[in-house]
């Protein structure tokens, strides 16, 4: 069964990344319609931004918490489909753009 990761824009400008199994505009129905307590339902209404499809649910938790442990501006090349950007959007690269007052 095909699982689906995506990326959410809140009202509030804030993102978030989640998971489904379901299609995926109905997932983001749900969201919308404040169906679940969460962090999107206090910052509706959303966007659908983003999404991959797996074929395999153990790829997709995988993604899932990877592109979680990622910054804003990393999500957003992602978003962007700038894929040249992320590896310099690492965590190592961003503190040492840092410490180089970049």
């Amino acid at each position: 069964m095909e699982a689906t990761v995506y990326i959410l824009r809140c009202s509030d400008g804030s993102y978030y990344t989640g998971l489904t199994k379901q299609p995926i505009e109905a997932r983001v129905w749900e969201h919308n319609a404040g169906l679940y307590d969460g962090y999107t339902a206090k910052r509706r209404p959303v966007e659908l931004v983003f999404q991959e499809v797996y074929d395999r649910i153990i790829d997709a938790i995988a993604r899932e918490r990877q592109i979680k442990g990622w910054s804003r501006r990393k999500k957003e090349a992602l978003i962007a489909f700038d894929y040249e950007a992320l590896p310099a959007l690492a965590s190592r690269g961003s503190a040492e753009r840092k410490q180089n007052g970049d």
